[in-house]
């Protein structure tokens, strides 16, 4: 696998991962992404870095995030919502309902989907992020 790369963009549907692996993807791309704004944020306290990115990555998180970003959302990119809610990945974390671990799923999918094909997307959450974040800082 050492060196390839491959180019995702103007990829038809059928040509990208499954929704699942597309959440796998996301979760991880999202949680990163997340870390890293919390950094630039100017947080320093380890302590307060992981309780932040905690709330942030958790699945009522995401979903209140995925709620935000919906009236901003292609059809396609709803499309890959769907796609990640409906996926069946047979588990559940006790710490959340079915209803909401799909939205998540979904959501996950949607960032895979847009880490893949379009990154420059994902500033869509710097502007959320500020918002949410605004005064607790530090």
């Amino acid at each position: 696998m050492s060196g390839i790369h491959k180019d995702w963009t103007n990829r038809l549907p059928a040509e990208l991962p499954s929704p699942l692996a597309l959440a796998y993807l996301g979760d991880a791309a999202y949680e990163l992404w997340v870390r890293r704004f919390l950094i630039d944020a100017g947080l320093v306290k380890v302590k307060d870095l992981h309780r932040l990115a905690v709330e942030l990555v958790r699945a009522p998180s995401q979903v209140e995030l995925l709620r935000w970003l919906e009236p901003q959302l292609s059809e396609e990119e709803m499309e890959w919502v769907r796609r990640g809610r409906n996926a069946n990945s047979n588990r559940c974390p006790k710490s959340t309902d079915v209803a909401t671990y799909r939205l998540a799923t979904g959501f996950e999918c949607l960032i895979g989907y847009w880490t893949l094909t379009c990154p420059d997307k994902l500033e869509l959450l710097q502007t959320y992020f500020e918002s949410r974040l605004g005064n607790n800082r530090q």
